[in-house]
């Protein structure tokens, strides 16, 4: 296995600055963010030009990761296939298409996004649209020998009350997508809040992980027993802050790295582990977030080779 990280981690940085970052403390791959320039979500990017991006553009950027002995494990783009906003909906679907197709000329294995939610439907009525939305963007990507992975994050901040708002939240659901001929970018840190063993679910589905995040997460049961598993209800300061957990590094939150790899590599996982920086507490400076990727580093580089 490989160790790679999410470039939105540092919005600011080029590629080429990553890429030379990553290649000098103990990264070989990256997983590159994909966003379109003008996206304003916390932990976005738009460190590959996917609408712009050409054979000879493409080959600048195989070249980069070839100097620096790097693989490119997947783009990345993950927002809501299911906007409640038809223009909305229609332009996600389309730069999609374009991250498909931006993959294909990079030689690039996978794509990740998330399914979503229309948040005014039911879980039934928004799968029934999903089917529809991503028959021809699986099919397109298929043809172009692309894998296009869901990460399982439930994205409460995209609806009202914080209750899921992409449909990947729970391996119920991963049957669904595996049914789609979807797979899983599997980050256990979601699973470790919602009460799901992320070991268990590796071993269940373990043919559909096709690429790994690696986040960390740290919970505070005191505070869960106010707030309830869905999290804080009343003057929310914060849409994406559910009050009784949050995101921490690879090391520094509850999950049993060691155990967790050992099972991916005895499942037959033998792809990227890809760090995904979004610790608020080593977080707010370039300085900061890299003592951030440094702690994961250390901690999982060792489980990998």
């Amino acid at each position: 296995m490989r160790l790679g990280f999410l470039t939105a981690c540092l919005t600011h940085r080029s590629l080429r600055e990553h890429a030379e970052w990553a290649s000098t403390h103990g990264y070989t791959a990256l997983e590159v963010a994909a966003w379109p320039a003008d996206t304003e979500r916390p932990h976005t990017a738009g460190h590959i030009d996917v609408a712009t991006l050409d054979p000879g553009g493409a080959e600048k950027v195989r070249d980069l990761f070839d100097r620096h002995g790097l693989v490119l494990s997947s783009l990345a783009y993950y927002e809501n296939n299911l906007h409640p906003d038809p223009e909305r909906r229609t332009a996600i679907n389309a730069h999609l298409r374009r991250v498909v197709d931006a993959a294909a000329l990079l030689n690039c294995p996978t794509v990740g996004t998330f399914v979503g939610r229309d948040p005014g439907r039911s879980v039934v009525e928004n799968l029934a649209a999903a089917a529809e939305v991503f028959r021809p963007i699986v099919d397109h990507a298929g043809r172009a020998g692309v894998k296009v992975v869901i990460e399982n994050c439930p994205m409460g901040g995209w609806h009202p009350d914080g209750y899921p708002g992409n449909l990947a939240y729970s391996p119920e659901l991963w049957e669904w997508l595996a049914a789609q001929g979807l797979y899983l970018n599997f980050d256990p840190s979601h699973l470790v809040w919602l009460g799901i063993d992320p070991v268990a679910a590796v071993r269940r589905h373990r043919d559909r992980i096709a690429h790994v995040q690696a986040k960390d997460v740290e919970v505070f049961p005191e505070l869960r027993t106010r707030f309830s598993v869905y999290g804080t209800a009343l003057n929310k300061a914060d849409k994406w802050d559910a009050g009784w957990w949050r995101y921490r590094i690879p090391g520094l939150g509850q999950i049993d790295w060691p155990t967790l790899v050992d099972t991916l590599r005895e499942n037959g996982f033998d792809g990227v582990v890809s760090v995904e920086h979004e610790d608020p507490q080593l977080s707010g400076s370039d300085d900061r977030v890299e003592e951030g990727l440094h702690v994961a580093a250390r901690t999982l580089a060792p489980l990998l080779g």
